[in-house]
């Protein structure tokens, strides 16, 4: 009778304590909502309204018909700039750039991601700049971001080595159509390696030979398996916590290979806090290595890889994406293609310095129309970590201002707000560089997020992508091979699923 008379007692105390939470949290939004003037945003019409199946559903379809951020475009313009959804989880849907503005910037704190990206990355990057929040992600930016500083980025001589890699896979007949997507990914993964280990795994020039005695080619198989898996997940959002991991032995490949560039860069640190000098007496100052100099700063084994992990998964496809997306559209164009060629000639030849890549005003023009039109991380997610409040998108006109409760996922879409008429001229749908002329934007335009998220190497993809546009039209006319238009392949980014097909021709040839 006893114990009968406890779990009552314990079930009332659950109650009570689920009454007074809600008594409290009720107030909080009702004093939020009367001091800022919140409405409730349009709703997405579900057969669902609990979890939103039937929009997991369609939105699974959109996936595997690759028009998922077409799908979200059009719903915008069905339901509103900024709604309400379930995908599991209650959803604010917006592009709307007052309320990304809110979310990555005025109101950064209020919001998280790691909820998100725990899940579905820490099995394979670990606690990193791109998988946590608080005071683990302050600390790695705080690590990482002096190595992208001006000296490292301009160190082009590293960047032409690996161009003349890529040259020497590339058909130069004119007539042989060649698909720059997978060349441009083993590119940015050659120069990725040497920029972060100090070493290149050099897949150009194993030109595809999947050698199963290289550690290298097993390193870059392993990645790409355990990445695409990593991508799976994210695309489960929370739920991928209850995933199982099938990459785990790729995943171990990945990491030892990059624990002997961490184990050689502590000996270095130890070497370091010795002599207190980077190099031997007398002898030339030794080239700058990044995980080197975060070893100055750390020797936590794990940390080290995790950091490395994360600016290789990102670095890596960012690059590749952006300049396979641009060379699809330009390719297509003969006027685009003509001006920007006629900017690239004033070089007489030269190979372009960080100074001269500044100065190329056309260049600049058609990566910024390449980042509105296609950008490489087209939508995003936080979870407010606290009621909080969306500056638009309540009330019948989206004017008001939005409540979102604890717990609730805002997402936006970069590539429905950089392609809104309304910013952007009645031919936002159209590649043209020229626009960037005139136009001034603020956070309607986030190619490499904003606020204190912002992306730490987006001078290195720019710098990065400039230079190797300019090389391969100082050495080649373009022309597409591709009749189709931009259709979208979702991965750590955001790419041409039919690749970059274009034929090329020596110059003078």
């Amino acid at each position: 009778m006893a114990l009968q008379d406890l779990i009552t007692v314990c079930a009332g105390l659950l109650l009570l304590k689920s009454f007074v939470s809600f008594v409290f949290r009720y107030r909080r939004h009702q004093v939020l909502i009367r001091q800022h003037g919140c409405l409730p945003p349009p709703k997405a019409k579900l057969k669902d309204p609990i979890f939103g199946i039937d929009v997991i559903i369609s939105n699974g379809r959109a996936a595997r018909e690759h028009r998922s951020l077409q799908t979200f475009e059009e719903r915008f313009y069905s339901i509103g700039a900024t709604y309400s959804t379930k995908h599991g989880f209650p959803l604010i849907i917006t592009m709307e750039p007052e309320n990304v503005r809110a979310v990555v910037s005025q109101n950064f704190n209020d919001y998280a991601l790691a909820p998100f990206r725990q899940p579905a990355l820490k099995h394979f990057l670990g606690d990193g700049i791109f998988t946590t929040d608080g005071e683990k992600w302050h600390s790695s930016r705080a690590l990482l971001r002096p190595n992208f500083n001006r000296d490292q980025i301009a160190d082009l001589e590293a960047i032409e080595t690996h161009v003349q890699d890529l040259f020497a896979l590339l058909p130069a007949d004119g007539i042989t159509p060649v698909d720059l997507k997978d060349l441009l990914l083993r590119f940015t993964m050659d120069s990725a390696t040497e920029f972060l280990f100090g070493q290149s795994v050099h897949s150009l020039r194993r030109n595809g030979n999947r050698d199963g005695d290289s550690l290298e080619a097993q390193f870059e198989m392993a990645f790409t398996a355990a990445q695409a898996e990593c991508m799976k997940f994210i695309g489960m959002g929370p739920l991928a916590r209850f995933a199982r991991v099938k990459s785990q032995k790729q995943v171990e490949i990945v990491h030892r290979y990059i624990d002997t560039f961490v184990d050689k860069a502590i000996a270095f640190r130890k070497e370091y806090d010795e002599t207190g000098d980077s190099g031997p007496v007398g002898k030339e100052k030794p080239k700058y290595l990044f995980l080197q100099e975060l070893a100055k700063h750390t020797t936590d084994r794990a940390r080290l890889r995790s950091e490395l992990l994360n600016i290789l998964m990102a670095g890596r496809d960012t690059t590749a994406s952006l300049l396979g997306n641009l060379f699809f559209m330009i390719s297509k164009s003969p006027e685009i293609m003509g001006r920007l060629r006629q900017e690239v000639d004033n070089l007489n030849g030269a190979r372009p310095s960080y100074s001269s890549l500044r100065n190329m005003t056309y260049l600049k023009y058609c990566l910024r129309e390449s980042l509105r039109l296609h950008p490489v991380a087209p939508v995003n997610t936080r979870i407010a970590v606290t009621d909080t409040v969306l500056p638009r998108g309540g009330g019948p006109d989206g004017s008001k201002p939005v409540l979102v409760s604890k717990g609730t996922a805002v997402g936006w879409s970069v590539y429905a707000m950089h392609r809104r008429k309304d910013l952007y001229g009645p031919d936002a749908d159209q590649f043209c560089p020229e626009r960037w002329e005139t136009l001034i934007t603020r956070s309607e335009y986030l190619p490499f997020n904003g606020g204190p998220r912002i992306c730490l190497g987006q001078q290195y993809a720019l710098t990065e992508a400039s230079y190797v546009a300019v090389r391969i039209l100082q050495e080649y006319d373009m022309e597409s091979r591709d009749p189709g238009e931009w259709e979208e392949e979702l991965a750590i980014t955001a790419c041409n699923r039919r690749g970059c097909l274009v034929a090329l021709k020596a110059r003078g040839g």
